[in-house]
């Protein structure tokens, strides 16, 4: 087995876990009678998606989701809202030091909005050490699109089996996997790291 050059983590449910039913209960509370419809707007529309391609500002998703749930306060208040649904996987972020106190560049590679990204690049100081990041929202792109795929590429500078992807998300490794990366779809902490230490990134005990 070729040992990667790199490291590709996809952020949500892999290095912080996250429910938007926690911003949901909360912008609630600031509409009518105590209730909006931000629950389908997140689920059912296109207004998640065409945030995280890029295609609406954040200004423009606010606007969007103000006037179609009747939320009550102003942008920041909705941005600090909105965000803040993130806790930390903490296993899996001593994992990535690990890697980093190794020397292996690392990526995060992750279908995101400004937003979220603005939350945890404040909340959670291990996002500052990676050394590149490919998101969605700054590409007009999301996984598993072929093209968000060639800015990884285009960016760590390497192809194929250089390349070590972590996603939670079958279809997403999938993509990966078809352009020869070395892939690991995450469940658990334990089979991540058993198979980046089988690659040669690691030593074969814990974390220390």
């Amino acid at each position: 087995m070729q040992t990667p050059e790199v490291a590709v983590f996809d952020l949500g449910k892999v290095l912080v876990d996250f429910d938007y039913g926690i911003a949901i209960k909360k912008i609630a509370a600031r509409c009518p009678n105590g209730r909006c419809d931000l629950d389908r707007l997140l689920h059912e529309s296109t207004l998640l998606s065409r945030y995280e391609t890029g295609q609406l500002s954040t200004s423009a998703f606010y606007l969007e989701a103000r006037a179609a749930s009747g939320f009550a306060g102003n942008e920041e208040e909705f941005g600090a809202l909105f965000g803040d649904i993130f806790s930390p996987m903490q296993p899996m972020i001593d994992l990535h030091g690990e890697l980093r106190r190794r020397g292996v560049p690392t990526y995060i590679f992750s279908n995101t909005n400004e937003l979220a990204v603005r939350h945890i690049r404040r909340r959670f100081p291990f996002f500052s050490t990676f050394t590149g990041y490919v998101l969605s929202y700054e590409h007009g792109s999301m996984k598993p699109e072929a093209k968000i795929y060639d800015v990884v590429e285009a960016q760590t500078g390497k192809r194929g089996g250089q390349i070590v992807y972590l996603d939670d998300r079958p279809e997403n490794v999938a993509a990966g996997s078809a352009r020869g990366w070395q892939t690991i779809l995450h469940q658990e902490f334990p089979t991540s790291r058993a198979a980046l230490a089988a690659m040669g990134l690691m030593g074969v005990s814990g974390l220390k």
